[in-house]
């Protein structure tokens, strides 16, 4: 008896990694951006996140590349700076940490957003780590339905942080 295996799994490990894998049969795209940027579209994508973004940060954490994923292309023109890391963000950043916000306006380090950026509420984020030290960040924000991000996201974005960290490795430097 042949046993098929079913595509929807309920491991979030197995499941980030199945389309990572989809994602990339073909070949990772030729610009090291291009593929960040596929990982923060699979990130938002399997968390069902209303947004994703990536950033790639130097060794004094300022922001060396950054991509999103789920905002227009009028939304993204609007933006004028990738987020410093003075937030929540930053917390992940320095300690290394993953951080999971249920309501963004009540963390200790929330101070509102820079104008024309879109409202967000729930956050998710991962450091990624490369050569012993965090030199980057991905994180989803407002998950469908307004739930709060779950651990099973967490493990997902942990994934694609890996992959992420691999494509900054080769690529990057």
């Amino acid at each position: 008896m042949v046993r098929r295996t079913s595509s929807r799994t309920r491991d979030p490990e197995e499941r980030a990694l199945r389309s990572l894998a989809r994602a990339t049969a073909r070949g990772l795209p030729e610009r090291p951006l291009d593929a960040l940027e596929q990982v923060a579209e699979l990130a938002r994508s399997l968390t069902r996140a209303r947004y994703a973004a990536l950033a790639v940060t130097d060794a004094d954490d300022n922001v060396e590349g950054f991509v999103v994923a789920g905002l227009t292309a009028r939304e993204e023109r609007r933006l004028k700076a990738p987020p410093s890391g003075h937030g929540p963000l930053g917390t992940m950043r320095q300690d290394g940490l993953p951080v999971r916000i249920d309501e963004l306006g009540e963390h200790a380090r929330a101070f509102g957003f820079p104008p024309k950026h879109p409202e967000m509420r729930t956050l998710l984020g991962v450091p990624i780590w490369n050569a012993g030290a965090v030199r980057g960040a991905l994180y989803v924000t407002d998950r469908n339905g307004g739930r709060p991000f779950r651990e099973q996201d967490e493990v997902m974005l942990l994934v694609l942080a890996r992959h992420a960290s691999n494509v900054i490795a080769e690529r990057w430097y």
